[in-house]
């Protein structure tokens, strides 16, 4: 059973993962089927090497797993209750304040 802090846990890996643009759209590439570096990068107009860089960090929040399979690695959504807690969030409807300012200086997703 999970504990409040395993629970918090999970919420700051969640959290981590989703708060950078490139993770967030490899998230959403990994949703449709499972990916390989250099295609995603090509898929999503990034670098081989950036690519590489965040599927490091999801793994180490532990929301992606690798497989080798030869050469290439493959890699996927660890958990399909992660594969489905992320379709339900996608369809949730979020109340932006229009007027109310940010707490980030740096924050582009309220500009």
């Amino acid at each position: 059973m999970m504990t409040i802090a395993s629970r918090v846990d999970v919420m700051n890996r969640l959290g981590r993962a989703m708060a950078d643009p490139s993770r967030s759209r490899i998230l959403l590439a990994l949703l449709d089927a499972p990916g390989y570096p250099a295609e995603l990068a090509r898929e999503l107009d990034l670098t081989r090497s950036n690519v590489s860089n965040h599927l490091t960090c999801l793994r180490g929040c532990g929301l992606v797993v690798a497989s080798p399979e030869g050469r290439r690695t493959r890699y996927e959504i660890a958990d399909p209750h992660l594969t489905l807690g992320l379709r339900h969030l996608l369809e949730a409807v979020v109340a932006v304040d229009e007027g109310a300012p940010c707490a980030d200086e740096h924050c582009e997703c309220c500009a």
